[in-house]
């Protein structure tokens, strides 16, 4: 069970990867555009913003990879404690978008669905 946990929490965090790509390296480009249904007009005003969130994302992602290397070396109460909190907080970041903007709630979902499995997978197996 924890196996799978492992495997979710690394797919949440190679989607926060992503995430952190289309923010701060591609965030002008039509592609993340698209993607966040900006114009390139606003796109450049918060260029900068989303360069800083991009990163918090990679942050989040690092620490839940991290977290699964630690585990999967036999440091299983400090890694899978990193993976609790860094899934928690990419679960947690989805759930402020998801309650605050009506339009972001597919992408909130995207962005939440793999941590929130990740952590209900964790607890199914602390409790086996």
């Amino acid at each position: 069970m924890t196996a799978v946990a492992l495997v979710l929490a690394a797919l949440a965090a190679l989607l926060h990867v992503w995430i952190f790509v289309l923010e701060s390296v591609l965030w002008t480009t039509p592609r993340a555009r698209t993607t966040f249904g900006t114009t390139e007009q606003e796109a450049v005003a918060t260029r900068q913003l989303a360069y800083n969130q991009g990163l918090y994302n990679l942050f989040l992602a690092v620490l839940v990879l991290v977290g699964i290397v630690v585990t999967a070396s036999g440091g299983t109460a400090v890694g899978l404690t990193l993976v609790i909190a860094g899934t928690a907080s990419m679960l947690g970041a989805a759930l402020v978008l998801f309650t605050s903007d009506a339009t972001k709630r597919r992408a909130a979902t995207t962005q939440g669905a793999l941590p929130l499995l990740a952590l209900l997978v964790l607890g199914i197996a602390a409790l086996v």
